[in-house]
């Protein structure tokens, strides 16, 4: 059984840093898109960051230059590096994996941006 399972959110004040990390386990097969997404209470899930097989990566404006995406594939993790936090960036955090036609997410991992 496939299994997401994000760590690395918590609470930390506006200017400050914070990874994200998502190990993915499980038979999953060739991994196309590996992303993060994120939802802010009474708000939509709105994507954040990106990155496919080819390594091309993208990002929502609001986090570009802020935000990272990478992976580890001898660790079968994708990160999210956040820097210069804001407030507006508190949310819950998830973790997707798009592989072999299948949507995969995350529970979720809480990020609290203080003022």
């Amino acid at each position: 059984q496939v299994q997401l399972v994000e760590s690395g959110g918590g609470l930390v004040q506006a200017g400050g840093s914070l990874r994200l990390s998502c190990a993915v386990s499980g038979t999953i097969g060739d991994i196309n898109t590996m992303a993060w997404f994120r939802q802010a209470p009474g708000k939509q899930r709105e994507w954040v960051a990106s990155l496919t097989d080819d390594g091309s990566t993208n990002y929502a404006d609001s986090v570009k230059g802020r935000f990272t995406i990478s992976r580890d594939n001898a660790k079968n993790t994708v990160n999210l590096q956040m820097i210069s936090l804001k407030p507006e960036d508190t949310a819950v955090y998830y973790c997707y994996v798009y592989a072999n036609i299948r949507n995969y997410w995350g529970q979720g991992t809480q990020v609290t941006v203080s003022s």
